[in-house]
């Protein structure tokens, strides 16, 4: 099932999309009227909720929002692919290298990404597959990670490299606003047999920037679970960033680097697509 977070007639709504059909349901009590399909992962209805016999709109005709607007978390792994790690001689980490996002950084799979003018001067993308929590995950193993998986969706995560490696840690490079598009809905895990075999795609203005895909991952989606929950409680809705591939800007020689008006599109095989615009902003 993919399940989106749409805006339709003035209203957010959870919704089940179904080729070019979109099924909107207005939970009857929501409890944060603009994160709806968190609250649908939380109380664990979303598959009764979302398969209930309602009129279908046609897909054009709503907007895609970020599926999640606010998580309690948005954990995103670092230097995780094989790949990658060689375009930019890095090292290769001996567990999961983990940072975090924060909400304010999500928008939609459609929605411009607003940087303001001045800023950075390095603002790079990076493909990558998300996961979606299911279930309240501690201490579980690699082996019970999947029963705590409720789907997966596509992120890019969005990083302005000069303010990133300025700091001497990652929180600011990796936190302006807009700097996680997220969409453009969630695939169940059901529909996902192996997440560790999917094509994973970036193109800037049209051109192919990154190819590669999810077995390049060091950690994959059940080893990073398991390794995050020994220390923190996942919790329904918080979200993965599992770490991109070769073909970021940074590790590209001359290196390349994003300005207004350029159109990056994320595209992570069998869940979906993002195109962002870059705004520069006064």
């Amino acid at each position: 099932m993919k399940i989106a977070r749409v805006r339709h007639q003035g209203r957010i709504m959870a919704a089940r999309v179904e080729g070019d059909t979109v099924y909107p349901v207005l939970p009857e009590e929501p409890r944060h009227m603009a994160d709806a399909v968190r609250d649908l992962v939380a109380d664990g209805t979303a598959a009764r909720v979302l398969r209930a016999d309602v009129p279908g709109v046609a897909l054009a005709d709503v907007e895609l929002l970020s599926p999640l607007t606010a998580p309690q978390k948005i954990v995103c792994i670092g230097l995780n692919y094989a790949d990658h790690i060689r375009e930019t001689g890095l090292e290769t980490p001996s567990a999961p290298l983990a940072f975090v996002k924060t909400a304010h950084t999500l928008t939609g799979p459609t929605a411009p990404v607003r940087v303001a003018r001045g800023t950075t001067a390095q603002l790079d993308w990076e493909a990558e597959l998300a996961v979606v929590v299911g279930r309240t995950a501690r201490n579980v193993t690699a082996e019970q990670a999947a029963e705590h998986v409720f789907g997966y969706t596509v992120a890019n995560d969005v990083s302005a490299r000069d303010a990133q490696f300025a700091d001497g840690q990652w929180f600011r490079g990796k936190n302006f606003d807009d700097f996680c598009p997220l969409g453009p809905w969630i695939v169940t895990a059901d529909e996902v047999p192996d997440p560790q075999d999917l094509a994973v795609t970036a193109r800037v203005n049209g051109t192919t920037v990154q190819d590669s895909s999810t077995k390049e991952m060091i950690f994959g989606v059940a080893e990073t679970i398991a390794y995050l929950s020994r220390f923190m409680t996942l919790f329904p809705g918080d979200v993965i960033a599992t770490g991109t591939p070769h073909g970021v800007g940074m590790g590209r020689d001359p290196q390349l680097w994003l300005g207004d008006g350029d159109v990056v599109e994320v595209v992570v095989e069998g869940i979906g697509l993002l195109r962002n615009q870059v705004v520069v902003t006064d």
